[in-house]
């Protein structure tokens, strides 16, 4: 059903005039009349007040089904920069519900996680602004500056708050659970190394492998020397995971990640390339996305700038994404860098 229809039958449903509507909505009568008869479309600032005034949500006003609202929900997420609070509730709401009336359905809280991120992701952009506003009216404020490590992911200085320790129990208690699960040793390890707790990190890497049986267990047998201070072992370790796994893509992208993090930024524009050029279409661009930031380190503003055109081009042709904030932010950040 068209919204038109789907208004005009909700209308005679409450049994309210056109006039009545548009009185609500502060519109004209002849402006409910052309929705109704499909010659126009309400303003999309309009609909939260017309889904309130027949009390449905948003989505029945175009009679959607709960996979296709969804869907959209996930497609909002990826493609809006900042959410409409009113928006946010509704579909707040609804996947609440679908959650208490689905038990067995893990998708709908996975949304939420979703949505709150991107909210806590916007207010965190906001919370950096206004720091490095306040820091450039007044530089010695410690307290600000905390804000804006926090505000832009840095790291601070006191253990206590920047340990992962919640995270690392919780993956704990989800591997006993889940013993197969080959991603939760991942995340369980990433946290350990992080930590410096690479005793406890040996053992779940010793549990990990019988059920992992890729180059990640070497992969992180390398990381978990090169914490302990054996830069050579490890790198013993990763060539030898690049002779057993040549044809692999991702093993390429984590060897630049290795080398980044090492400041061997020639080498892992290297590996990076070689894991773009290995993937089959449709081609992820992190490592695209990888070079462009190497670049802007070694002050390579024009390779940084051809390597994000590159991950424009590739989201369009392959992943057919033109428009909205998954392009968006590649296009701006290309605009910042030909500022410079």
């Amino acid at each position: 059903m068209e919204l038109g229809n789907q208004i005009k039958a909700l209308r005679l449903q409450r049994g309210a005039t056109q006039e009545a509507l548009a009185q609500h909505l502060n519109v004209s009568p002849q402006a409910v009349s052309k929705w109704e008869r499909e010659a126009a479309l309400p303003d999309v600032q309009l609909l939260p007040a017309i889904s309130a005034y027949f009390g449905v949500t948003i989505d029945a006003l175009f009679a959607l089904t709960d996979d296709t609202r969804m869907e959209r929900i996930q497609n909002m997420l990826w493609d809006e920069r900042v959410l409409d609070p009113a928006v946010v509730e509704l579909d707040r709401a609804f996947l609440l519900e679908k959650a208490r009336r689905e038990p067995d359905n893990g998708r709908p809280h996975g949304l939420l996680a979703d949505l709150e991120n991107h909210l806590a992701d916007e207010h965190r952009a906001r919370a950096a602004q206004y720091a490095q506003e306040s820091l450039a009216r007044d530089p010695m404020c410690k307290d600000v500056h905390d804000e804006l490590v926090h505000a832009m992911g840095g790291r601070l200085a006191d253990w206590c708050y920047t340990n992962h320790r919640e995270l690392i129990r919780w993956y704990e208690a989800f591997l006993e659970k889940n013993p197969e699960h080959r991603g939760g040793y991942l995340y369980l390890l990433d946290q350990l190394i992080d930590d410096g707790r690479l005793d406890e990190a040996r053992v779940w890497l010793a549990r990990m492998e019988p059920v992992d049986g890729t180059f990640r267990t070497p992969l992180y047998r390398g990381l978990i020397a090169q914490a302990a201070g054996d830069r050579e072992g490890a790198m013993a370790i990763w060539e030898q995971m690049c002779r057993d796994w040549p044809g692999e893509w991702s093993v390429w992208w984590s060897m630049g990640d290795v080398m980044a993090r090492a400041g061997r930024y020639g080498e892992a524009k290297e590996n990076y390339r070689r894991a773009f050029e290995l993937q089959p279409a449709p081609k992820y661009v992190d490592s695209l996305e990888s070079i462009a930031q190497v670049c802007q380190l070694e002050g390579d503003i024009p390779g940084a700038v051809a390597a994000l055109e590159e991950e424009v081009a590739v989201l369009a042709e392959q992943w057919d994404t033109r428009t909205g904030e998954t392009v968006d932010k590649v296009r701006r950040e290309i605009a910042r860098l030909k500022a410079l």
